[in-house]
């Protein structure tokens, strides 16, 4: 690895000479492990700790199929899908591994008893295998996170509704929380130069996400002057979704749970904010009993910070605590955007809201490589920019995926993997410094 990380930091190596580096017989990864799927039965969610789960191991280099790339990693993300792998819910992600490499003998290297995991990353292109064309030894890439076999009609105008879509280091293996990843070349985007490897790693698939949910024609389709009801919006998702708001001339309304983040979305921008823990809002009178009291106490604070009018899309992301309030606050004819579920996936409203006011309810997964691309752009553009808050060793992810777990960071977590330190991979410190404020905007909370 360290003539690979020479190479990578020498800025003046060929093609040539990354495809004449021999590659290691294995690598760093993190990793969960298949025989300790049950090791946390019969704890709550809470009570579920990462950092017993996720193991540092040393792991053997996959073998290349066509159309794929093996990446080094300088720096990876940790996401929320890396916490659900980590404490095996909703399911052990060894069952997507096992139907994943039913499907050919290719996918048959999926199936392992351990699962590296990750689904973020910044870094260098070593070898790519027969098909690839646009994408060289050397490059230096990001990757987004779906990946797709596109052998199905379903799949070809919106690759997200291929059914052998899946997600990239959650439901197949050789993920980015690793020195080396294994990924399809359609997944890779090109590295924003004037950012490091760390700050570019973090907005893969949040930013992608972000950007369906709310901005694409597959999602709900966001214009100028709408209401956007943003939950969490110092969070992962929340945090593009504001900025996304503010860059396309929406007014977001900014829901967070501290001071601490109610500030950090005026600093983006935002000017309508609101601390639910301060206003005191509980949506529910116990587990099963919703309190509709508390919806439209929580549409009348609303209405105070827009002059009176209503919601026309809601950024929904925490699922079953929020659902009902959502649906509630949306205006007549308005749209409630729905991903993930990080409260619990069984939602319940009262549809008499939905179905007489003509609302509708889109469910967006991910994104497709196109919307990935164009989210990506706007980073390499600067129009978007990172949120990233912290900074772990590979060694630390168990910790890093904990404060994501218990909700103790801001905005994204990054990882390094064979970056020896923060603050490396810049190529243009010109546009850098146009917009280092921004960018480091979480780092200064």
């Amino acid at each position: 690895m360290k003539d690979i990380l020479d190479a990578i930091q020498s800025q003046s190596a060929t093609a040539a000479d990354f495809a004449a580096l021999p590659l290691p017989d294995s690598y760093r990864a993190i990793t969960v492990h298949k025989d300790e799927a049950e090791m946390f039965a019969g704890l709550t969610t809470r009570e579920k700790d990462p950092r017993k789960s996720l193991h540092l191991d040393q792991v053997p280099v996959p073998e290349l199929g066509p159309g794929e790339a093996l990446v080094a990693v300088m720096a990876s993300s940790v996401n929320y899908n890396s916490v659900w792998t980590s404490i095996f819910e909703p399911v052990s992600t060894f069952n997507f591994l096992e139907r994943y490499g039913r499907l050919s003998e290719l996918t048959k290297r999926h199936d392992l008893p351990y699962h590296v995991i990750g689904s973020d990353l910044a870094g260098v292109v070593l070898r790519t295998g027969p098909g690839v064309n646009s994408w060289k030894p050397g490059d230096e890439v990001v990757a987004h996170c779906l990946s797709v076999e596109l052998e199905s009609s379903d799949g070809h105008n919106d690759t997200m509704l291929d059914p052998e879509q899946r997600i990239w280091g959650f439901e197949t293996n050789f993920g980015g929380l690793a020195e080396i990843a294994l990924v399809k070349s359609n997944q890779l985007m090109p590295k924003p130069d004037h950012l490091s490897w760390e700050e570019a790693a973090s907005p893969g698939l949040v930013n992608s996400t972000a950007y369906r949910q709310l901005v694409s024609r597959n999602g709900a389709g966001m214009k100028q002057g709408d209401n956007v009801l943003i939950w969490g919006a110092s969070g992962g998702l929340g945090s593009y979704a504001t900025q996304f708001a503010l860059a396309g001339g929406a007014n977001p309304i900014c829901v967070v749970s501290s001071p601490e983040k109610a500030e950090i979305c005026r600093k983006m921008g935002a000017t309508a904010v609101i601390d639910r823990n301060a206003e005191g809002y509980k949506f529910w009178k116990d587990e099963r009993t919703q309190d509709p009291r508390e919806w439209k106490r929580f549409g009348s604070k609303i209405r105070e910070l827009t002059g009176g009018e209503d919601i026309d899309i809601v950024f929904e992301h925490p699922g079953r605590e929020t659902f009902g309030a959502s649906v509630y606050v949306t205006r007549k004819g308005g749209t409630i955007t729905t991903c993930a579920s990080t409260s619990g996936y069984m939602h319940e409203y009262d549809n008499r809201y939905l179905w007489m006011s003509l609302k509708k309810i889109i469910g967006s997964h991910f994104a497709n490589y196109r919307e990935a691309w164009e989210a990506n752009r706007l980073i390499a553009k600067g129009k978007i920019h990172p949120t990233l808050s912290k900074v772990y060793s590979l060694e630390e992810t168990g910790q890093a995926a904990y404060d994501v777990h218990r909700n103790l960071h801001q905005g994204k977590v990054g990882v390094l993997a064979l970056a020896p330190e923060e603050g490396l991979g810049v190529r243009d410190h010109e546009m850098r410094a146009q917009h280092l404020d921004a960018i480091n905007r979480f780092r200064n909370v």
